[in-house]
């Protein structure tokens, strides 16, 4: 495979890669938010529900650190699938490693940044007490796995680009396989609690770094010898892309952050009742989540290749998975609302939190799965900028607002609808905006391909 020089998503259906890529990428990176399930899962046999809320309080943090790693990975992928479209090969090994270097070392300033100011993170976001105290001491244990978690996922992201989506798949399947291994041991039999839920995580992080860079490395040589070199030369590219990449998914951790901030205002039972909506969440819309990643390749390798008609092919067919998707997904999380319930040991005010979302905004999530297509366009054809104003749009302008009216007619669940609302709102415009943009870039291309044929 080290050897293929063809392009894997410039012939054969638009539908099947989209539905290949997306299915297997919802299944790495439900995996690696399955970990955080698990977690909450077996801290709940420890009948404490200030643990719970520690958890939501903790999650809400390194959503941020997940987010930032996605940002590179966008990056990455968007450079290494344009140049093995374009049949360069050489330098997608480079860019390959220049996402590697810079991921990794801005990611060690940003884990020293969030131990150092934990605490000051939690109490923001509404934290007290005890319940503090527990989330403070779990970020300071998993936190530092975040140089682990980039590895993985730059990693993943590279095979993604190459059109590996098995081993993509694999190397974020095994944070989640490994987690439901190790936590009933480290939490419950060594009785490590809390804390032994944060050392699973970050010994299954490490576990997947080391699997990703395998498989780039002896599987595809797509890794070049590191140097600064390259990051003389790759570096601005790349930055053009992660920063406002990194811009964009920021604003989902930041919009997390306001709803937990809006929803500590009515008790620790509603924010144990979000901590574990997010875990299901990530467990149930995972193919929404990946969306951006998954088609990325496609819409990067065509481009690098100018076929335009295949990156329409690929937007169109995107959506349409997108919300047979979501329909599914919705009805099955409707039917599982009252076994979520009970698993979790969930009280009264906790699971109106968790029905607010089943029964209602769910539905929601067909429209962001129209932002992510339109955000995996934007992306790749080389305006990554109008990704991060909608997703800003969403949860810097609308999400606050909306979640604030809502709560005051409907308590804890009005927060949620507010967020369904924000979702719905930015998720039509950006797909009306992202089909246009399409047929813009090509425009643009051709009358600069015109104008150096005329020069010549």
């Amino acid at each position: 495979m080290a050897g293929q020089t063809q392009a894997r998503f410039l012939t054969g259906s638009t539908m099947r890669h989209v539905a290949v890529m997306t299915l297997t990428g919802m299944i790495g990176l439900t995996f690696l938010f399955v970990a955080d399930a698990a977690t909450i899962f077996w801290v709940s046999f420890l009948d404490d529900e200030r643990f719970m809320a520690a958890l939501g309080f903790a999650w809400t943090v390194q959503f941020f650190t997940l987010s930032t790693s996605i940002g590179f990975m966008i990056a990455g992928t968007a450079m290494v699938s344009k140049s093995l479209g374009q049949g360069n090969r050489a330098n997608a090994r480079e860019q390959a490693t220049t996402a590697l270097m810079i991921g990794i070392g801005i990611q060690t300033i940003t884990a020293i940044l969030i131990v150092y100011y934990r605490r000051e993170l939690l109490a923001f976001a509404g934290a007290k007490g005890d319940v503090l105290e527990i989330a403070s001491q779990f970020l300071m244990i998993v936190v530092p796995s975040l140089l682990f978690i980039i590895t993985g996922m730059i990693a993943s992201s590279v095979l993604r680009a190459e059109g590996d989506a098995r081993r993509a798949m694999l190397v974020t399947l095994l944070v989640g396989v490994l987690t439901m291994i190790i936590d009933p041991f480290l939490i419950l039999w060594m009785g490590l609690g809390v804390n032994g839920a944060a050392w699973g995580i970050v010994i299954s992080r490490f576990a997947s770094a080391c699997l990703g860079l395998y498989f780039v490395i002896k599987t595809h040589d797509l890794l070049a010898p590191p140097s600064v070199l390259l990051i003389k030369r790759w570096g601005i590219p790349f930055f053009i892309i992660a920063i406002p990449a990194l811009m964009t998914q920021l604003s989902s951790p930041f919009g997390n952050y306001l709803i937990t901030r809006i929803l500590s205002e009515y008790g620790e039972s509603a924010i144990a009742g979000w901590a574990v909506l997010g875990r299901i969440i990530v467990l149930t819309f995972g193919g929404i989540f990946s969306l951006s990643g998954a088609i990325g390749g496609i819409i990067g390798q065509n481009y690098g290749a100018g076929n335009f008609d295949r990156i329409r092919m690929a937007y169109r067919d995107a959506l349409l998975f997108s919300l047979g998707y979501v329909l599914v997904a919705w009805a099955l999380i409707a039917a599982a609302t009252g076994p979520i319930i009970s698993l979790f040991s969930l009280s009264e005010e906790a699971a109106s939190v968790v029905k607010a979302f089943t029964y209602v905004s769910a539905g929601g999530f067909v429209f962001a799965g129209a932002l992510y297509v339109s955000n995996a366009s934007f992306n790749n054809l080389g305006r990554p900028i109008y990704s991060t104003m909608f997703n800003w749009l969403k949860d810097g302008v609308l999400m606050w607002p909306l979640c604030i009216v809502m709560g005051g007619y409907f308590a804890a669940p009005g927060v949620v609808y507010g967020q369904g609302i924000a979702w719905a709102i930015a998720g039509i415009a950006a797909t009306i905006v992202g089909w246009r943009f399409i047929s813009n870039v090509e425009a643009s291309d051709k009358a600069k391909a015109g104008q150096s044929a005329r020069l010549r």
